[in-house]
């Protein structure tokens, strides 16, 4: 039976690995929520919008054919390397404040990695298909493994598979804070921000940079849980 691998009847210990997870995600999704609201009130000296300061940083280091769009939702922002564009939610691209322009300038800063060949990007990249594969078929094959009376086999290439979604997490973490520290050094350069404003949109990109730690450390108590799990169902085996 399942309840079996957990030797407590139905009470299962390890889902202390979840709860901690989960609590962690959410701390980091209310902070990045809580500092981005506070400073989307606080107007840049300059007066420059989000789209706007996307597209000074790009010129300023000779990167021309990246172009610069809205895009709907909030928080949506993203760099595209297949079409070379640089997207900005709403909330960002058409405002002044201090960090619209320090989620505009971080986003610049995947650019300009994608620009300079920056392995880490590019490793994540290359890794984007095996972390989809993996994502969408590691719990299926976990819970038909389950299903089949604890199929070894089954569960085991699950839990390989998502493996390759933490190791994606992982990779993704150098690639975001080298995006960040380049956003936060550039717009200092350029005077885009200056004095308290640099250290407003760093706490901007910080808080937003927790929310990837905490879903990396999310994904590896996930995976601990399940080879917890895995190897008491191999040794009763």
């Amino acid at each position: 039976m399942y309840g079996g691998y957990y030797g407590f009847g139905f009470f299962d210990p390890t889902m202390i690995l979840l709860v901690i997870g989960t609590v962690l995600s959410l701390m980091a999704s209310a902070g990045v929520n809580s500092t981005f609201s506070k400073y989307s009130r606080v107007r840049s000296t300059t007066g420059m919008t989000g789209g706007e300061a996307a597209r000074r940083l790009l010129q300023s280091q000779g990167i021309y054919d990246v172009s610069v769009r809205a895009v709907s939702g909030n928080l949506t922002d993203h760099y595209d390397p297949r079409t070379k564009t640089v997207n900005l939610s709403d909330s960002v691209f058409g405002s002044p404040s201090v960090a619209a322009i320090g989620v505009a300038a971080h986003e610049c800063g995947h650019a300009i990695q994608d620009n300079l060949g920056y392995v880490p990007l590019r490793m994540r990249a290359a890794f984007v298909p095996v972390a989809n594969f993996g994502s969408k078929l590691s719990w299926p094959l976990i819970l038909l493994g389950l299903l089949l009376g604890g199929n070894n086999m089954l569960t085991q290439i699950g839990i390989w598979m998502f493996l390759a979604v933490v190791l994606f997490q992982l990779i993704t973490l150098p690639v975001e804070f080298n995006a960040s520290s380049r956003a936060v050094r550039l717009v200092d350069q350029l005077g885009i921000l200056s004095g308290q404003e640099v250290s407003q949109t760093k706490s901007v990109l910080g808080a937003a940079a927790m929310t990837y730690v905490a879903a990396a450390a999310a994904s590896v108590l996930q995976l601990l849980r399940l080879v917890i799990l895995f190897g008491g169902n191999r040794r009763r085996d």
